[in-house]
């Protein structure tokens, strides 16, 4: 009897899509944080940093650049009231972005971000920031959002500029209805 060759061709060429997207899904993110982590690449900053009392070296400054962007899918206007700070290391400042939900519905916002030069990132510390939390806006209500950093004394010498980007993410479906229902 004969048979089709092409149907055992199909099977593995589907388990071969399979396993490809298993190894995206669930292998590719961590080794990418992994990798991430022990390069110093990707400009990944660490989550709430405690400030210890190791003083201010006023004997340099650092100037601290600030960048806002929206995700392609996000409507609101977002950006940082200051563009540009120079610290002393060691010194804790405090800067604000402005966040204005300008639709007509009650929207959560999630905002990710990135420093630049990738090496610098793990000098750079945020003891307060709203990235840390989702950000649920109103229909047309606007807020004040509150950045605290403080740039390491570690930083190498030859970094003289960092720069700071946010790229907010509208999370709305994402999210459980709880965080929308609390708007109302």
């Amino acid at each position: 009897m004969w048979t089709n060759p092409t149907r055992p061709l199909i099977f593995k060429l589907l388990g071969g899509v399979v396993c490809m997207f298993a190894f995206a899904i669930f292998v590719m993110p961590p080794l990418y944080d992994m990798f991430c982590e022990v390069t110093g690449i990707g400009g990944k900053t660490a989550g709430p940093y405690v400030a210890s009392e190791a003083g201010i070296d006023t004997s340099r400054t650092i100037k601290v650049q600030f960048v806002a962007t929206n995700n392609a899918a996000m409507p609101w206007q977002f950006s940082p009231k200051v563009y540009e700070v120079v610290v002393h290391p060691g010194e804790a400042t405090e800067v604000v972005f402005y966040a204005k939900n300008s639709t007509h519905r009650d929207m959560v916002a999630q905002a990710i971000p990135n420093v630049t030069p990738f090496n610098a990132a793990s000098y750079f510390h945020k003891t307060e920031c709203f990235c840390f939390n989702q950000q649920p806006l109103k229909a047309g209500e606007e807020a004040d959002l509150p950045l605290v950093f403080i740039v390491d004394r570690d930083l190498p010498r030859a970094v003289k500029t960092i720069t700071l980007s946010y790229t907010l993410f509208d999370i709305t479906d994402r999210v459980d209805n709880g965080s929308v229902a609390k708007l109302n």
